[in-house]
């Protein structure tokens, strides 16, 4: 295996050779500079992340006191979350983790996936692609010196990456999402979620200061949502290098768009057989890639849709609470919608132990009602609200 990394130099990505580390692209803007960042062996000498906020911030004090910003489609990831928020240690890390995605893009695009690498530690099959991913990520995290400890769906230990506990962050996250589907050429992501502090057991989705995923696609997007800010952020990554603010999501609304996963359990679960029958029979249209990370998003950027991934006896739950439903129920609820595990906010589930696993349900609020109802019998959310889908 080729293991270089991708460099970014004059408007193209380019491998480097006998690289384990990443090398950035050209300072963004005239406010952008590396001098005050110590050089890292695993990461590179030449990452440009966001300098601290300015005091001038395009920011408002709105009745409630929270900090209402100006945020405009078209700003730079680093215009947009210098705006977004004060805290500097937060900015560094979603840029550093901005750096990592861009150059995973670029491996996606040109990795050779007739062959695995290694098994992971759950046992499941990892190919190569995974274990760069894997490796980008720990050194942006490392590299962005906010970060105090790490681990990942691939490596699910406490990794200490050295950063400090006050004021500092704890990440989660799965590199790769959909990796057996790269060599079909479908769409695959990373997704991640930021926890304050230095603890990934004993917390709740709903205590996260940000979450995002990649999208590796026919375009590559990193979509981001701040604990703070409302709404979630879709930005482009232009042929220059740089990511643009392209859309702010605020509502999931209805529509009959459906993307069912884990369909064995109906063989053993009547009530998801009974659901996954009210779609077809409703005319719902299918939208399943096989790939959670391009079935969330579509949700996001269609604003409108409903994702499931339901367990029965023989059919058991696969996806992981910290690493992938609890990061993407944040983006998820942020934009508007609502999700669900059955009985409550997969937000609200506390994380016990790093290989936690969990149903999961994203969507509109009568989508979810359905789900619940339907599997359960009742819904916490119901109060007079209609559940019959729009067309």
């Amino acid at each position: 295996m080729e293991t270089g990394i991708a460099c970014y130099a004059r408007g193209a990505f380019l491998p480097s050779k006998h690289s384990t580390s990443l090398v950035s692209p050209p300072p963004l803007s005239p406010s952008f500079t590396s001098k005050s960042l110590k050089s890292s062996s695993l990461f590179g000498e030449s990452l440009r992340v966001a300098p601290p906020p300015r005091s001038s911030l395009k920011a408002s004090k709105a009745k409630n006191s929270s900090l209402t910003t100006r945020c405009e489609i078209g700003d730079s990831l680093e215009e947009f979350l210098s705006k977004a928020t004060p805290d500097k240690g937060l900015i560094r890390l979603l840029v550093c983790m901005g750096e990592a995605i861009r150059t995973i893009s670029f491996k996606v695009r040109t990795a050779s996936c007739g062959g695995t690498a290694c098994i992971n530690s759950f046992g499941d099959e990892q190919l190569a692609v995974d274990v760069l991913a894997d490796k980008l990520l720990f050194e942006a995290l490392q590299y962005s010196h906010f970060c105090k400890y790490a681990c990942s769906e691939e490596v699910p230990e406490l990794q200490d990456m050295g950063g400090p506990v006050e004021g500092g962050f704890s990440v989660a996250f799965d590199p790769l999402d959909g990796s057996s589907i790269v060599d079909t050429n479908f769409t695959v992501g990373t997704i991640f979620g930021v926890w304050p502090g230095d603890k990934l057991t004993g917390i709740t989705g709903r205590d996260q200061v940000a979450a995002a995923m990649g999208i590796y696609g026919p375009r590559t997007t990193y979509i981001l949502a701040l604990k703070d800010l409302p709404g979630t952020h879709e930005f482009l990554l232009l042929d220059e290098g740089k990511w643009q603010h392209v859309k702010d999501t605020t509502q999931i609304g209805e529509g009959k768009m459906f993307s069912p996963g884990n369909l064995r359990a109906t063989f053993d679960n009547p009530e998801y057989s009974k659901l996954i029958e009210y779609y077809v029979k409703e005319k719902y249209t299918l939208r399943y890639t096989g790939g959670m990370v391009p079935d969330v998003n579509q949700i996001i950027v269609k604003e409108k849709g409903v994702f499931t991934n339901v367990t029965s006896p023989s059919a058991k739950a696969k996806l992981r609470l910290l690493f992938e439903v609890a990061p993407l129920g944040f983006l998820i609820e942020k934009a508007g919608g609502f999700s669900s595990d059955g009985k409550q906010s997969v937000l609200e589930k506390v994380i016990t132990q790093l290989d936690e696993r969990t149903q999961v349900a994203y969507g509109s609020k009568n989508e979810i009602i359905r789900f619940e109802e339907m599997l359960y019998g009742s819904s916490r959310l119901k109060a007079g609200v209609p559940v019959g889908a729009a067309a």
